[in-house]
């Protein structure tokens, strides 16, 4: 069934694009494979990645299209008022074809379905990088902003972000050394520079506690003691388990022990508890990353 749903795509496709005028209507942009002709203003946009679906509801694009539960409660109203076409690991390729998209986005955990989806609709890959967050982030909004004919928009949340930026790193200036912790139910992970999380130090310029931190996906695991010995000055904590919805054991519960309140960042009140789905659901979002800057922000001007 779905081969010939494939099949049937792809011819109106080609159709499709022998009767446009194609070029007049498209711009180029720069995508996470490279440079893109995008058609302006799609139709029935299809979107799997949540830092995009963020991005684009900042410049007042509704999706045809969302994934099924993006844990992402400021999205909720995207949500209802999109079609669901899969989850960002499966697609519901029969779904998707019955809107009949213009554009399809993929990003982060779904840039490996890039492939099969290019077969239904043009389809583009917007995964944000993680050592590159802000300059990937405003080109995003640049490149939305060019393919939705907002680029007004996109030019005052670009201007609002810079400001943001600009306030995070006089607050947190002087402040101490930081620690990003992540749990993940009783489990305890850390990043440090160049880190998937490494942003929080290189681009925000958060000195760290630990400055030799194994560079892995799910980041170094430690133990308890690790973070006594680190003794940093604050700890940002990112809660896995609440991000997704898990029962497991929360960030308070797990670190909440006599040697992790030994520390200074303990003692002194700056555990900074992060918006988990700012933070690990919609990563290259700018609603999510302004929320973590204003988070920031709030924590080290006390």
């Amino acid at each position: 069934m779905f081969h010939r749903v494939k099949r049937s795509v792809a011819a109106l496709a080609c159709l499709a694009m022998a009767a446009s005028p194609a070029l007049a209507d498209q711009v180029e942009i720069t995508t996470a494979t490279g440079k893109a002709n995008v058609t302006v203003t799609p139709k029935n946009l299809v979107v799997f990645d949540i830092g995009a679906v963020d991005n684009l509801n900042a410049l007042g694009v509704q999706p045809a299209g969302v994934v099924n539960k993006m844990y992402v409660d400021y999205l909720d109203g995207v949500q209802s008022n999109a079609e669901v076409i899969g989850t960002l690991f499966e697609p519901d390729f029969e779904a998707i074809n019955a809107l009949e998209p213009e554009l399809i986005i993929v990003g982060g955990r779904s840039s490996k379905q890039a492939k099969p989806l290019a077969e239904l609709a043009p389809t583009i890959d917007m995964t944000p990088s993680a050592s590159e967050v802000s300059q990937t982030l405003l080109a995003h909004l640049e490149a939305y902003g060019k393919v939705f004919n907002k680029q007004k928009e996109a030019a005052e949340l670009s201007s609002k972000y810079n400001e943001l930026l600009n306030e995070v790193k006089a607050a947190v200036k002087g402040k101490g050394k930081a620690l990003f912790v992540l749990t993940n139910g009783p489990k305890v992970s850390v990043f440090g520079p160049g880190s998937r999380f490494g942003w929080f130090h290189d681009e925000l310029e958060i000195e760290p506690a630990m400055a030799e931190v194994a560079v892995a996906s799910h980041g170094e695991a430690v133990s308890f003691e690790y973070i006594q010995k680190a003794n940093p000055d604050w700890l940002l904590v990112m809660d896995r388990a609440t991000a997704i919805g898990s029962d497991a054991e929360n960030a308070r519960q797990v670190l909440d022990n006599e040697l992790v309140t030994s520390t200074t960042a303990w003692k002194k009140g700056q555990v900074i508890y992060l918006d988990p789905a700012a933070t690990y659901i919609a990563q290259g979002g700018y609603q999510a990353t302004t929320r973590i800057f204003e988070q920031l922000i709030e924590a080290f001007n006390k």
